[in-house]
């Protein structure tokens, strides 16, 4: 089996504000970087656009009648502080939930072992009637509930390594016994949320603080002994990845510190707990990433271990 790779060109038309992070030349980086020829095998696919129907799994008609009334005929609009659409958005939000709701199909039906959804924008902060953190819709969230629902299912653990908080994952799976939604991150930080009594009514939340400078050696430190004993009692059938890439000594916008060695390091470590529970079933999409030459490097890192243990 191979790698998939999913990705559309919509994604490159939602256009934020000069200056800002998230913008389109972090999904180039990416995309720049895999023209090397490690990446000759990866089974490079087009994403479709999501249907509404995808969305409701996760949010209200009425929130999704407004974003996408929100998407402006030129320029830029703002929904909130950080948050922005652009003529574009709303495709390139349904190319992002598409992407992964293919990739999970894909690796359900077994024509993959694992996948990667290489898009923008992210999903992690969006929560189910607010737009926030430049994110619009809950990608990763929305696959998870497809998973249970349309594949049927029983457990899928979510799991995100992103710097920031996934408020957005965490609202929208909060009363979802059949997930287990993990995220470490900086704290505090913004978004604010993310402290370790945030357990969910299930006890299917586990939420990871990491002190501002956290290195690499604490980091695997934490997921060895808090992470991966949960996941292994909760015995998911599918691993969801939000992968987010700004944990990165050198991301612009927060302060861990970690290399392309620890990306590296828990993308093996999630692929063995997937080898032991769900039949190697890995879905990743991207998240954060603001330094444009760390982001390539750790996506690609990233993918090339999915490669490895895809192969």
């Amino acid at each position: 089996m191979s790698t998939a790779f999913y990705t559309d060109p919509a994604c490159l038309n939602h256009a934020t504000p000069e200056g800002h992070p998230e913008q389109v030349a972090r999904l180039v980086s990416i995309l720049a970087a895999l023209e090397h020829r490690d990446f000759a095998g990866l089974d490079r696919r087009q994403a479709p656009l999501a249907e509404v129907a995808e969305l409701l799994r996760c949010h209200p008609q009425d929130y999704i009648d407004r974003i996408r009334a929100a998407e402006p005929d030129a320029g830029n609009h703002q929904l909130d502080a950080d948050t922005w659409m652009s003529p574009g958005s709303w495709d390139a939000a349904l190319a992002g939930v598409g992407a992964v709701t293919a990739a999970l199909d894909a690796v359900m039906a077994g024509e993959a072992r694992n996948a990667f959804a290489a898009i923008r924008p992210p999903g992690h902060h969006a929560e189910t009637a607010t737009p926030m953190g430049f994110c619009l819709f809950g990608t990763v969230a929305i696959a998870a509930k497809r998973a249970l629902d349309h594949h049927r299912l029983s457990r899928v653990a979510v799991l995100d390594f992103d710097v920031h908080h996934g408020n957005g994952t965490q609202d929208l799976l909060w009363n979802e016994p059949r997930a287990l939604f993990v995220s470490s991150h900086q704290f505090p930080l913004w978004p604010g949320t993310g402290r370790a009594e945030e357990t969910g009514p299930h006890g299917t939340i586990l939420n990871v603080p990491l002190a501002p400078g956290t290195r690499g050696p604490d980091f695997r430190d934490a997921w060895e002994r808090q992470v991966f004993p949960r996941v292994d009692a909760f015995k998911p059938e599918l691993i969801l990845i939000s992968a987010g890439f700004d944990a990165h000594i050198d991301d612009p916008l927060a302060q861990l510190a970690l290399t392309e060695d620890d990306f590296i390091w828990i993308t093996h470590r999630l692929c063995d707990l997937a080898d032991a529970h769900a039949g190697g079933r890995v879905v990743s999409a991207l998240e954060g990433g603001y330094n444009l030459d760390a982001l390539a490097a750790s996506t690609a890192a990233h993918i090339r271990v999915l490669m490895e243990r895809g192969a």
